[in-house]
């Protein structure tokens, strides 16, 4: 080891809420950690800023007690790491991969750097087959495909925790290879930390989950690892263990709070709405962590979940997520209102690459067309509502009050499900065609006529 890292740096020229700035010290990396010492205190840190001989180290759990004459740093040549083993599965821990479960270290540990790499495209296979959650408005309206990042927008009161309970605890893949999940939840309250693990207990899945928890009083800077560890996680079990991995981030809104409050205390120039002008950037590089490697078995999906601030879908974190993923999953809080549960929003919503996992030997045959029918059945159901509100409902056509009909149960009885109910892929195509139904033949262009003798036997 170098002999810059076999001496203690004593002193600090600036203290700052999570920060650090050292003054005289050389041959530092970016991403760098950091052991600091005070007395009986200890910390760990990593380098977020280099110049010359200036570097300023984001400290985990905070500075208090730590005063600029006395505190000792020790830069030790290398980035954050996390143990990473098969034995996680199943266990519970921190934001930064500490047990909290109270089972001990992990055994048979190897230690890989947080950072880890966005996929190059190079070397990307191009996703095609599904995972079923189980819902049947994300399994037959935007289906959520192996390799994909497809996001949950929300909004405050929204139950997306619900939602990311119940993946968690119905999602499956139709052939025998193994799948696991890697959960990480992002500045959750204590309740809300509860909920999930009793959840968690009900599916009784705990031997496939790895779950990270970085509670909303633990300190902000730690909510900037906590995703990367989970992915970490998901690139040893996906690429080196051959397993198909989901990894739910939430709430992505609380990680970028965070990053919004270092940026502003290093001083940063803002841009949008306060947040960092490369806030593009560091999102993709959680984000290009997930997909499909050429000649490995293993893969990882990636539903990153995240609240939009007023409901606002233009704010720059789902803004910049819209540009980033595949697709996007919307919460409506008029369907919510309506008492619908999942409050999915139909018209707002899509996954770009489901078109490739679904069909004549991925789903059903009829799943294509079904969704296209359904999608343009429900789309001028709204056009018919507007209509109505004008003129009203009695000077509509028989037709259009059939739409109306349809519309009602097809928030009612297709998008309406149970938080612990699960839906067969089959069962949530024929509730499809029951809804079809009440629908005039002629009205039916998007599915073919053999379909329709098929599944509705007429």
């Amino acid at each position: 080891m170098r002999e810059l890292y076999e001496k203690k740096h004593i002193g600090a020229s600036v203290i700052s809420g999570p920060l650090i700035v050292v003054e005289g010290v050389g041959d530092v990396g970016f991403g760098e950690m950091v052991e600091i010492e005070q007395g009986d205190i200890r910390r760990v840190g990593k380098v977020i800023e280099v110049d010359d001989d200036r570097a300023v180290i984001q400290v985990f759990y905070g500075t208090s007690g730590i005063s600029r004459e006395k505190v000792r740093t020790r830069f030790t040549g290398s980035p954050i790491t996390i143990s990473v083993s098969e034995e996680m599965l199943g266990r519970v821990f921190d934001g930064l991969g500490r047990p909290l479960d109270g089972g001990g270290e992990v055994l048979g540990v190897e230690e890989k750097d947080v950072n880890g790499f966005p996929l190059n495209p190079d070397v990307r296979e191009y996703p095609r087959d599904n995972i079923i959650t189980g819902i049947s408005a994300i399994d037959a309206l935007s289906t959520l495909i192996r390799g994909q990042k497809l996001p949950i927008f929300s909004g405050a009161g929204l139950p997306h925790n619900e939602m990311a309970a119940q993946i968690v605890n119905q999602a499956r893949i139709s052939t025998e290879e193994e799948f696991v999940i890697v959960f990480a939840a992002i500045g959750i309250k204590a309740d809300e930390a509860d909920f999930f693990q009793k959840r968690f207990e009900e599916g009784a899945e705990l031997k496939r989950l790895v779950t990270f928890l970085n509670l909303a009083d633990s300190p902000s800077v730690e909510r900037i690892i906590t995703p990367r560890c989970a992915l970490t996680v998901a690139e040893f079990l996906a690429f080196e263990k051959d397993k198909h991995v989901l990894v739910i981030l939430s709430d992505l809104t609380n990680y970028c709070e965070a990053l919004r409050e270092i940026s502003s205390l290093r001083g940063e120039v803002p841009s949008r709405k306060g947040y960092p002008g490369y806030l593009y950037s560091d999102l993709a590089s959680l984000y290009e962590r997930t997909g499909r490697v050429k000649g490995i078995k293993g893969s990882i999906t990636q539903i990153p979940i995240l609240t939009m601030p007023n409901d606002d879908i233009t704010h720059p974190i789902p803004d910049l997520t819209g540009y980033i993923t595949e697709g996007q999953i919307v919460l409506s809080r008029e369907m919510h209102q309506k008492g619908i549960y999942p409050p999915f929003d139909p018209l707002s919503s899509l996954s770009r690459l489901m078109k490739d996992g679904i069909g004549e030997g991925k789903t059903r045959k009829d799943h294509p067309n079904v969704y296209g029918q359904l999608y343009s059945s429900y789309s001028r159901v709204q056009r018919i509502r507007s209509l109505a509100s004008i003129i009203g409902e009695e000077e509509l056509s028989e037709v259009d009050r059939r739409y109306l009909k349809f519309g009602d149960n097809f928030e009612k009885i297709f998008l309406q499900q149970d938080s612990r109910e699960v839906r067969k892929i089959e069962e949530t195509l024929n509730i499809g065609w029951k809804l079809l139904e009440m629908l005039p033949r002629s009205e039916l262009t998007r599915v073919k006529e053999s379909e329709i003798d098929e599944f509705l036997g007429v």
